[in-house]
């Protein structure tokens, strides 16, 4: 903490305006925790460390919903460990983005009329340096929006210098271990992007296209295959049937003819091919299908490229030079001429790859690239989580880990790009290969030049947790905050980034894996628990969602839905909800100090206490106990479901509300339920921060005079309980909420006055006679009460006089009205349950449905008939 943050602010004002204004405050409040240095994190103290990093947002990102509800997750988590005395560090920074940025800058230069080959590879990436001066990062204002307690100080880029170290060391390393080896293979190719890109970058969806049937060979040498890419069947190089068909047995080994293309070309046998699958044949393009690779590679076949790196034909004859759809038209019409087509099956929906970047179909293509041999480091990450060096939350997600790491293909790690840390190996004019590391001189002199690729953005945020902290230097903050001690991430990168970071974690690292436990949590969607998409016109910009409800509005709602590992629906009225919660926060602290209530000296003695004071710090404690068991266990949405439930329903709707009776009698029960009330306002306070952060400061150091909740200590579980006031106050709110429910079914309004007789003696509910009339809007009874309606409840009888209220004889007659109608329904519904022949043919849905129906309807006809039985005789 600075030496700023350790000196006194100036004394609190005592009142509090008449509502919250979260625009007026939350801008404010984060930037005197920031200049106060509350989010600094020191290697020299001799705390416990707590460190959790950021997944660095793309430099070309703004904050969507997704990142907002794993902020806050990750914020609530740091808040609580630096409240319970933790030296706490948070690391921000955001990642170069490759592809993202790339793409972006050349957006830019298009405008101007030019490409990023008129400016050559120097002066455009410059040009990217100043794009991302001037307009990246606008997502690190964004997280200020929001709250997040990062340590700024540290902010790291994945192209810093001292990062861009990290890499050339690691990538050095790997390579002298022989992890790290160049060749050709099949990749994903963009041919807008003009790259390799990861798995990660492809995404699937189901497009229309089309499946041709088409048949190589003459006479009895006939055979028939089938495929949505006919262009490719110009790089075919075998064709392929499993060894045990025998309706193929005859032609394993002999050639045929390949239509167009005026070449022969052979049978194989491999059990790869799935016999069941069409007709049990297929073609065989080693250049441009993974699986046509493989086959190629057991049976030694040529691999013949026929697309070039923009998805245009190469192949000599009529269709070079044609952009491959094009080129399908126009060979399948060629086929079609030649009499070879057997099928045409259109539209056939299939699944297709498209980058995510700019939407292009994506095409494998085979192509010399830079590779991580991921054997031996997969095999590693995989056996630190079987050893539980490596926590997975949930639990059930580990059996995804170990599908992907124990089943992990090499990595491709080269991109065709100018924007990325270029790959640090020096080609000689002899065919020398030299790997230089960040202590090495690169090689000088005619005919030497460096690899024109750069790394896949994933090899440098794979390195994150341990480059942010000075590695490959051992530096203190190294020493003192790795391992990291949680990973807090969505699912759908437990692949990719994750698995990355396990790998170069262990590698480096000595073993030592980069954190602790992986935290797993979900996808926001609509409240529909549709995917949020702009496409679907159901995307939301959480800024907007903060400037109407305020960010502790926005938190709170996403936090009450992330359960581990599961997606979060989240809807516009559940934040208004939030923001309501809010509000009640503050209106009721606002009660409390208006009413005297004080944090100063030592709570009473519990025998000074009334019991209505022990229940609620009673169940405080439990309460406390509660939270601190959700956080262990990441349990966001039931620790706020929690918070919520004992905020509103038992210190603001039931607390609150008695002791206003307490306090208008005054007197020494007076002064000690003020100091509870403190207590009880000022520990709820401190447990909502983390999660609620702004709302709460406010409150908190209006309400303690103390500097911050920010530094408050967290609550502990004081183990006071008071199983004997939890059951007296239980008792209190069952006769208050049967009274307050009859009330409402005889049509009487809340603030409505109504004379009533209680007979409490013998029973705990005497001592509060005061709180029962003031909170039922109970009279005395007056000399001419007459009981026109008694309920016995709880030991106790609380008698009400009706006479002058309501008229009795026109809510007998809508009682009736109801009653009728209700066993009708009760007739209708068992009449249907009873038909065996209904039963028979009824889906279970419509059955289920009557069912429902009979349960609601024998609920109303019991509920009305007490009605009446309640009411005085007409």
């Amino acid at each position: 903490m600075t030496e700023n943050a350790q000196q006194q602010p100036p004394a609190p004002d005592t009142e509090l305006p008449t509502q919250y204004a979260p625009a007026d405050v939350e801008g404010p409040l984060y930037e005197r925790w920031v200049e106060r240095g509350y989010f600094e994190a020191d290697e020299k103290s001799d705390k416990p460390p707590f460190t959790v990093v950021i997944p660095p947002p793309n430099v070309t990102g703004s904050l969507h919903l997704g990142h907002a509800f794993e902020h806050t997750l990750i914020d609530a988590l740091t808040r609580r460990k630096r409240m319970q005395g933790f030296e706490t560090l948070w690391q921000p920074g955001m990642d170069h983005a490759g592809i993202a940025t790339q793409n972006v800058v050349e957006r830019e230069l298009a405008k101007e009329g030019k490409s990023r080959h008129d400016l050559g590879r120097e002066a455009f990436v410059e040009r990217v340096w100043q794009w991302k001066g001037e307009s990246g990062g606008q997502i690190s204002g964004q997280m200020r929006r929001l709250g997040d307690g990062v340590a700024w100080s540290r902010e790291r880029f994945t192209m810093d210098e001292g990062l861009s170290q990290a890499v050339q060391t690691i990538f050095k390393r790997l390579y002298d271990d022989e992890l790290i080896y160049r060749a050709e293979r099949i990749i994903n190719w963009c041919p807008r992007c003009l790259t390799a890109i990861s798995d990660i970058e492809v995404e699937y969806q189901d497009d229309d296209g089309e499946l041709v049937s088409m048949k190589y060979g003459e006479g009895d040498d006939t055979i028939v295959v089938a495929t949505t890419r006919a262009e490719t069947m110009l790089g075919d190089t075998a064709v392929a049937v499993h060894p045990d068909d025998e309706r193929y047995k005859h032609l394993v080994g002999k050639l045929v003819k390949l239509p167009l293309t005026g070449r022969s070309i052979p049978v194989v046998a491999d059990e790869h091919v799935d016999p069941e699958f069409g007709t049990g044949a297929v073609k065989v393009t080693p250049a441009h299908d993974p699986n046509d690779f493989e086959i190629g590679r057991r049976h030694d076949l040529p691999a013949i490229t026929v697309l070039d790196e923009h998805a245009v034909i190469t192949a000599h004859g009529p269709f070079q030079g044609l952009d491959r759809f094009e080129a399908r038209s126009a060979i399948v019409a060629a086929l079609r001429a030649d009499g070879r087509i057997v099928a045409e099956k259109r539209p056939y929906v299939h699944s297709v790859g498209h980058c995510s970047r700019c939407k292009t179909t994506v095409e494998p293509r085979l192509s010399m690239q830079w590779w991580v041999k991921v054997g031996p480091l997969a095999e590693a990450a995989g056996d630190a989580v079987r050893e539980g060096k490596v926590k997975i939350h949930p639990q059930e997600m580990e059996k995804r880990y170990f599908d992907w790491v124990d089943n992990l293909h090499d990595w491709c790690i080269s991109r065709q790009l100018w924007w990325g840390h270029r790959i640090p190996v020096w080609y000689g004019p002899d065919g020398e290969v030299v790997c230089v590391g960040p202590d090495d001189e690169a090689p000088t002199g005619e005919g030497w030049h460096q690899d024109t690729d750069v790394l896949d953005t994933w090899f440098s945020s794979g390195l994150w947790p341990f480059s942010t902290l000075g590695w490959p230097e051992q530096t203190e903050s190294l020493a003192k905050f790795y391992p990291n001690s949680v990973l807090v991430t969505g699912y759908d990168i437990l692949f990719f980034w994750v698995a990355r970071m396990m790998m170069f974690g262990l590698y480096a690292m000595d073993g030592t894996p980069p954190f602790h436990t992986i935290a797993l949590h979900g996808m926001v969607r609509d409240q529909f628990g549709k995917k949020m998409s702009k496409s679907f016109g159901n995307a939301v910009n959480p800024l907007d969602w903060m400037d109407k409800y305020g960010s502790d509005a926005l938190r709170f709602t996403l936090a009450r839905g992330a359960n581990p590992g599961v997606d979060v629906p989240i809807g516009e009225d559940w934040v208004q909800g939030s923001r309501n919660f809010a509000n009640k926060i503050w209106n009721a602290t606002r009660f409390a100090l208006m009413n005297g209530a004080t944090v100063d000296g030592p709570l009473p003695d519990p025998s000074a206490m009334s019991a209505t004071d022990r229940w609620i710090l009673s169940r405080l404690n439990s309460v406390v106990a509660e939270v601190d068991a959700f956080y262990e266990d990441f349990q966001f949405a039931k620790l706020s479901d929690a918070l919520f439930h004992f905020a509103w329903d038992e210190v603001f709707d039931w607390y609150v509300e008695l002791s206003k009776t307490t306090f208008q009698a005054g007197g020494e029960s007076a002064e000690v339920s003020k100091r509870v009330l403190g207590e009880v306002l000022d520990v709820t306070l401190r447990l909502l921060h983390p999660v609620v952060p702004f709302v709460t400061e406010t409150l908190w150091t209006t309400l303690t005079g103390g500097e911050s909740v920010v530094v408050a200590q967290w609550p502990a579980d004081s183990g006071f309980r008071d199983a004997d006031a939890e059951r007296e106050i239980e008792t209190l709110q069952s006769v208050i909420t049967e009274v307050r429910r009859f009330r409402a079914d005889q049509g009487l309004q809340p603030g409505q006055r109504v004379p009533a007789r209680l007979t409490l003696d013998g029973t705990a509910l005497a001592p509060h006679e005061a709180a029962i009339r003031q909170l039922l809007r109970l009279q005395p009874e007056g000399e001419a009460f007459t009981a026109t309606a008694t309920l016995p409840v709880a030991g106790a009888e609380v008698a009400l006089d009706l006479s002058g209220t309501i008229d009795v004889a026109a809510e007998r007659k809508r009682l009736a009205k109801d009653l009728a109608a209700a066993e009708k329904e009760k007739a209708q519904a068992n009449g249907k349950l009873g038909n065996e022949a209904f039963l028979a043919k009824a889906p279970d849905h419509v059955v289920d449905k009557i069912r429902t129906r009979l349960a609601k309807a024998e609920e109303d006809i019991a509920r009305i008939t007490a009605q009446l039985e309640r009411l005085p005789q007409a």
